[in-house]
């Protein structure tokens, strides 16, 4: 499993006013929660927190925070992180604190392998969830979950229950939900010369003759 190490400092003050003056700055507010701990308020450079995060694992990344006693030392994974719609900086970010010892739920992307006998005869794969939520050991969480879509026809659908976890890792869901489907395209309608609903257009020239 990927792990890194993010300095944090702690927040003394929170609240809007505090936020905004932290972000001009040039540093993000954020939160650690977790079970058995007071959410406790801090902040991060956004820089340190790009490096930390840009592992294999992404998101899934191992975090150890060094900074003040509330916080020393503590396991985290990043859990949400705000973007600025238009400027796209970071504006807040959540950690969760876990205990490496018990199994916490992580979101792992969707990989699909091969091209689909669907794909093959003219239709098109549609990946309907991108990630799909596990539960593990934070010291084995996959890096990705792995479909094979080879045999897949137009028409097929894949559901999640149908999926293998991988390997000490198990799938989390209330619903079967879709996961994959293979989709054909609708051959497209040529023009002729009948209206939409196939009667013949009336030559404009034999309503003359009439009159």
């Amino acid at each position: 499993m990927a792990q890194s190490v993010l300095n944090v400092e702690i927040r003394e003050n929170t609240g809007k006013g505090v936020a905004r003056k932290l972000r001009a700055a040039g540093m993000v507010p954020a939160v650690v929660y977790g079970k058995g701990m007071e959410p406790t308020a801090i902040t991060v450079e956004p820089k340190a927190l790009e490096q930390a995060i840009a592992t294999e694992a992404g998101w899934n990344t191992l975090l150890t925070l060094k900074g003040a006693a509330p916080v020393e030392g503590k396991v985290v994974v990043l859990k949400e992180l705000d973007l600025h719609p238009l400027k796209r900086h970071m504006v807040c970010a959540d950690f969760h604190a876990i205990n490496l010892r018990e199994k916490s739920s992580f979101m792992i992307p969707v990989i699909t392998v091969g091209k689909s006998a669907g794909e093959k005869a003219g239709g098109a794969l549609q990946v309907i969830r991108h990630e799909l939520e596990v539960l593990c050991l934070p010291t084995e969480v996959p890096q990705s979950i792995e479909i094979n879509v080879e045999a897949l026809e137009i028409g097929d659908v894949v559901h999640v229950e149908e999926i293998a976890a991988p390997a000490g890792a198990e799938l989390v869901f209330d619903v079967n939900f879709t996961v994959i489907t293979v989709v054909g395209f609708k051959p497209e309608v040529e023009e002729t010369e009948e209206g939409e609903e196939g009667v013949e257009v009336e030559d404009a020239s034999a309503e003359e003759d009439e009159d």
